[in-house]
Order: structure tokens, then C-alpha cells, then sequence
């Protein structure tokens, strides 16, 4: 897309999901183009992103789930979840994202990106994020990168996709400069 397309395309708005959200979330996901590069099972129900998205937004939940709309339009979700219960292990949480395929590579992965750090460096006491990508999705380690996160091992059939298994990078970043105590 050029400069001149993405001028012209309607603004991009970011924010916290909704449980209304649930049909496009499942559309998203169905995508046939967007669901091979994720780590998701096929066939996602509305009622079941309803479900999920009901259990995100419950008291006492420090995940953050984001999308972004364009003209209306869901485009693209990204969150972060905590990596478990560990007391150990508070100051980890998990990234996933996803953009619709239509509206790839036009900026919409790399502003969720800015907008779960953001939350993460200043608001959520989170060190450390982690996540797992295809070995075969170049563009998304190419954004993880973009945004501090390494290389830390490959894991060697990861994953089943479409009948074959499928190497995943794990990488992670750490907080660019962790809080200190003021004064």
C-alpha cells in the first residue's frame, strides 16, 4: 500500500475489547489467510470468543485485550496474559496477535504493539513478555523485533498446522528500563 493509500484510509482506533466484539473476533480468526499463523484451533464460535472475551474482562483479571477498528471495521487484536499462577512467575505475561490480512503491513500490528508495551512498562509491573511465532512468519518476527524482543531457542514441532508439525521461535523481551524508587 502506498503513502497515498494509507492517508486516505480512516483513522485507526485502538481499544480494550468488548464481549460485543465476539462475531469479529471469530471472523477474524476464521480468516483462511490469518488462522495458519497462529496458534489457535479451527472452527472458533462466536460463543466461544463471547465466553472468553466475558472471562477476560472479569474482576480481578490483569490481562489487557486490544483491538484496533478501522471505519468500523475490526482489523486486528492483540493481548497479553499472565504465563500462570506461579507466584514466581508474576512478573510474566504472554503476548498474542493478529491482523486481518487485508490490512497487513500497514501499521496496525506495530500500533497494538506500542499500546500492550505502553501498558506493560508503565502500568502493569511487567518485566518480562513472552511469545511464540512460526519459524515461517517473517513479518511477525520482523515486528517483534522492531520492538525489543530476541530470539531465545527454537522449539522443534511445536505445533500441528494443517497436518504438519511446525517449528515455532520462542522469543521474549525484557522491560527496557524496569522502575526504580523514586528519590
Amino acid at each position: 500500500m502506498s503513502t497515498d493509500e494509507r492517508l486516505q484510509q480512516p483513522p485507526l482506533n485502538i481499544r480494550r475489547i468488548e464481549p460485543s466484539d465476539a462475531a469479529a473476533m471469530a471472523r477474524l480468526v476464521r480468516d483462511p489467510e490469518v488462522f495458519p499463523g497462529l496458534l489457535q484451533v479451527p472452527y472458533a464460535s462466536e460463543a466461544m470468543w463471547k465466553q472468553r472475551l466475558q472471562d477476560c474482562g472479569a474482576p480481578g483479571r490483569n490481562d489487557l485485550q486490544l483491538v484496533a477498528e478501522r471505519g468500523g471495521e475490526l482489523v486486528g487484536n492483540a493481548g497479553l496474559q499472565p504465563v500462570g499462577e506461579a507466584l514466581r512467575r508474576r512478573h510474566v505475561m504472554g503476548l498474542g496477535i493478529m491482523v486481518a490480512a487485508h490490512a497487513q503491513r500497514q501499521g496496525i500490528g506495530h500500533a497494538l504493539m506500542t499500546a500492550l508495551l505502553d501498558f506493560a512498562d508503565n502500568w502493569a509491573q511487567v518485566l518480562r513478555i513472552e511469545l511464540s511465532v512460526y519459524v515461517d512468519n517473517e513479518h511477525a518476527i520482523a515486528l517483534y523485533q522492531r520492538h525489543g524482543f530476541e530470539v531465545e531457542g527454537r522449539m522443534r514441532a511445536y505445533a500441528l498446522r494443517a497436518g504438519r508439525y511446525v517449528d515455532t521461535l520462542a522469543m521474549a523481551r525484557l522491560h527496557p528500563h524496569p522502575p526504580r524508587l523514586l528519590g
